[in-house]
């Protein structure tokens, strides 16, 4: 993996009840699909569901900044490509670009902040050293625009 590019981590379509009533993609789920491509990309870094409920770790978010972009329509095929932006020992901070596939536009840019905790105590605890090392070569150098945190 190259830690300079966005990897992909979603594809999808846009179906009619997606739409809410201006008929274009309801913002719950341009976020919907956001969470879908995190959860691929926190498996990319190691933190897969086997090793949540092995070692009773989770992940929480803590602030999250959406930038919309373009409309989507019913029948609009999508990708989302993320990204790294920082890992720290108990937090990770991340992107995802959403690209309606065919005309190949950024219609949604999101940046998020997550931490590692335990679940049993609700705190917050240190990510494994080998899910720090996969998680620092992926960090990618790119900021999407106005979404810094």
């Amino acid at each position: 993996m190259n830690g300079n590019e966005l990897q992909e981590t979603y594809r999808g379509v846009v179906y009619p009840w997606h739409c809410d009533h201006v008929g274009h993609m309801s913002v719950m789920w341009y976020v919907g699909k956001f969470d879908e491509a995190t959860w691929q990309l926190f498996s990319m870094m190691g933190v897969t569901p086997a090793y949540m409920r092995e070692n009773q770790r989770g992940m929480v978010a803590v602030e999250q900044k959406v930038a919309y972009k373009k409309e989507l329509w019913a029948g609009d095929v999508l990708n989302i490509r993320s990204g790294i932006l920082e890992i720290r020992e108990k937090m990770v901070r991340f992107c995802h670009e959403m690209r309606n596939q065919v005309s190949r536009e950024v219609v949604a840019t999101t940046s998020l902040k997550s931490v590692h905790i335990d679940t049993r105590t609700r705190k917050t605890c240190p990510f494994p050293t080998e899910i720090i090392n996969r998680g620092c070569q992926m960090v990618v150098f790119y900021e999407p625009e106005g979404l810094s945190i």
